[in-house]
């Protein structure tokens, strides 16, 4: 392992450019959801997969990472969060998850306030997770703006795609934001939509500036790419029927290109969320009834979903680190060996945290996997990824060897085994 770190240090320091690494003897995942290939090798070249499988040529010249007896995987896709966006959840000066007094909603574009140097950005990609699908919440609307995907690499700029969808609540929440019921919620939603092609039709004309105009010109700008299907509409939903409502709209909006995140009773409807071609971001095991819309919540939920054609994917829901996602997938397939239950098996439950992410995205031509084309975003396992006692070892984002250092490592570092000496001046009485 010592030996890999300094490998993977030496790659930091050097030059990006011109690049080809060979990953060799490694168990490999491809993360389309096949099987692990043992004794398997993975070539990048200028921050590309070239290849990946059993028996892949070494190129000549390329400088290799001997991965024997450890796996290889795509790096981990971490959706739908507020990662990059949040530093402290409980200091509002560090927290730009929401824009509580904003007069804009779906004009909000969090690619503008991304912080790579966050301490849980470190703290993740020392986990595994080398992308991530962020968005604000909704605050003052029901429309929590444009979302981006990033990724999670040590330099200045994060940005994958800036602009990648817009995110709206329904459901309860969008109940609540939206003046204390579902319909009032629908009602804001359609009137959003009118507001906007109105702005189309006559930009000079829309009255969006007055201090009580519900969609400020920039919002309905916002949402044009939206109507037109080039911008996809996440939308937040839990229960059953509000799930059958969402589904009815592209009735009304014919290019509207959907993705439902949540979606807790998902199972009850998977056929008519399959026949829609509608894919999912869900929770991986929510067996509680958290609020009303989730009481029907079961742990086969992804399970069922996916058994049913759906393209489904994992929230993250801020519980990361080492042992975040991969903790979720693994979970995915030990549900399915309890009697009556409803999992996934091991090649599939990788997908709905790398390959998975990434399709619902659009982006799976791009990230999530170690098919050739695809951006090298790549980790090093000490072992089998699900398994609580693997870690992560090594990590590269296009092709570049990251730092594997984090607060959490530095502090459990420091305070492994302290002497009197090395604690901090305040234990000194």
């Amino acid at each position: 392992m010592k030996a890999l770190l300094l490998l993977a240090a030496a790659f930091v320091a050097a030059p990006v450019a011109a690049q080809t690494i060979a990953i060799t003897g490694g168990t490999v995942a491809i993360g389309d959801g096949s099987a692990p290939i043992p004794g398997g090798t993975v070539v990048i070249r200028d921050g590309r997969i070239v290849a990946a499988g059993r028996g892949v040529a070494v190129p000549a010249g390329a400088q290799t990472v001997d991965a024997t007896g450890k796996w290889v995987t795509p790096g981990i896709v971490a959706g739908i969060g507020s990662l990059g966006l949040v530093d402290a959840g409980g200091v509002g000066e560090s927290n730009d998850g929401g824009a509580r007094t904003s007069p804009f909603n779906a004009a909000l574009d969090v690619s503008t306030a991304l912080n790579p140097n966050g301490v849980i950005i470190g703290n993740e990609r020392a986990g595994g997770v080398t992308r991530a699908i962020v968005t604000s919440d909704a605050s003052t609307s029901i429309f929590g703006g444009q979302g981006a995907i990033i990724d999670l690499g040590a330099d200045p700029d994060p940005v994958t795609k800036p602009r990648a969808f817009q995110y709206v609540e329904l459901g309860e929440s969008g109940a609540d934001h939206a003046g204390g019921s579902r319909p009032a919620a629908y009602a804001m939603l359609f009137d959003a939509f009118a507001q906007a092609a109105d702005y189309r039709r006559n930009p000079a004309a829309f009255d969006g500036r007055g201090r009580d105009a519900l969609l400020k010109r920039a919002d309905a700008e916002a949402l044009l790419p939206v109507l037109d299907g080039r911008m996809p509409l996440v939308v937040h939903v839990e229960r059953a029927s509000d799930i059958r409502q969402v589904l009815t709209l592209p009735r009304r909006y014919p290019s509207l290109k959907l993705v439902l995140a949540g979606a807790g009773e998902g199972w009850m409807v998977a056929q008519e969320i399959a026949a829609a071609r509608v894919p999912v971001m869900a929770s991986a095991i929510a067996d509680l009834p958290a609020s009303f819309e989730q009481l029907a919540a079961t742990e086969s939920n992804v399970g069922r979903m996916t058994r049913a054609g759906i393209i489904v994917g994992v929230l993250f829901d801020g519980s990361g680190g080492e042992h975040g996602l991969t903790q979720f997938a693994g979970n995915l397939v030990a549900i399915g060996k309890v009697p009556g239950a409803t999992g996934l098996d091991w090649g599939q439950a990788l997908a709905t945290i790398t390959s998975k992410p990434a399709q619902v995205m659009g982006l799976d031509a791009e990230i999530g996997s170690l098919r050739p084309g695809r951006r090298a975003d790549v980790v090093v396992w000490s072992g089998d990824p699900l398994e609580l006692s693997s870690a992560a070892e090594a990590v590269w984002i296009d092709g570049r060897s990251q730092p594997m250092n984090s607060r959490q490592r530095r502090l459990r570092d420091r305070y492994l085994t302290p002497g009197e000496t090395a604690l901090p001046k305040a234990y000194s009485r």
